[in-house]
């Protein structure tokens, strides 16, 4: 298999503050893979020193076979890297259409046209809203607006950043669904999801983070099953 996302012994945090400790993971093309653990455990500050967000301190990032370590967040998404936070993850003074236009302000318009479309598609419920300021947005349907946006620069490889945090489970399952529709697209996905069952249920492998390591990773289906999964942390949630 091809792998889009290869870690070798990362190593990162904030400023001097470090959170991450010699993290080994990867994630192979158009797979879907998700990493569990309980709060302040590093899933989210994982992502974030990936995409350029937070110290890099050592070790190695691979993307599709190149070595990205510490590179800056606009050559990333140049390479096909999109990136969505858990909050502060659309322009809530502008409407729905226009955060999509934002995604994509350099693309030529019948390619930008083309892109909202297909984001339409995917969530319908905001292609409803398209006029509506995003302040005005319900959370899950805001975290459609922000996956969607991200979309627009058409990446290959998309990370997620607890999608679902604090949302019903109609729009958790919409929002999990969209999300594996992608994977199918083609598209390789690395989640950070509280809700393990959830995310696990539809992800092909996934990694448990605990104090900035890795302590276990396996099977999707396999961490679903095993009855100790849930000794890791607290919050595994049913």
């Amino acid at each position: 298999m091809t792998r889009i996302l290869d870690v070798v012994g990362l190593e990162g945090g904030y400023g001097t503050v470090q959170i991450l400790y010699g993290v080994d993971l990867h994630v192979n093309e158009a797979e879907f893979v998700t990493i569990i653990g309980p709060n302040g455990c590093g899933k989210s500050t994982f992502l974030k020193v990936l995409f350029g967000l937070a110290t890099h301190y050592g070790g190695s990032v691979f993307h599709a076979g190149e070595e990205v370590s510490g590179w800056r967040t606009d050559r990333l998404v140049e390479r096909g890297i999109s990136y969505v936070p858990q909050v502060d993850n659309v322009f809530p003074s502008l409407s729905v259409y226009e955060n999509l236009q934002m995604g994509g302000i350099k693309l030529p318009t019948n390619v930008l046209n083309s892109r909202i479309d297909r984001a339409f598609d995917m969530f319908p419920g905001i292609s409803q809203r398209k006029n509506d300021l995003a302040a005005s947005l319900s959370g899950g349907e805001r975290q459609m607006l922000a996956i969607s946006r991200a979309l627009i620069s058409d990446p290959t490889f998309l990370l997620l950043d607890e999608p679902t945090a604090a949302l019903s489970p109609i729009f958790q399952q919409q929002i999990i669904s969209g999300i594996e529709s992608l994977r199918d697209d083609g598209i390789s996905i690395l989640l950070v999801e509280q809700n393990a069952r959830l995310s696990l249920a539809r992800s092909d492998r996934g990694y448990i983070f605990v104090s900035g390591k890795i302590v276990h990773t396996g099977d999707a289906k396999e961490m679903l099953d095993n009855p100790k999964i849930g000794e890791y942390f607290l919050g595994f949630q049913e």
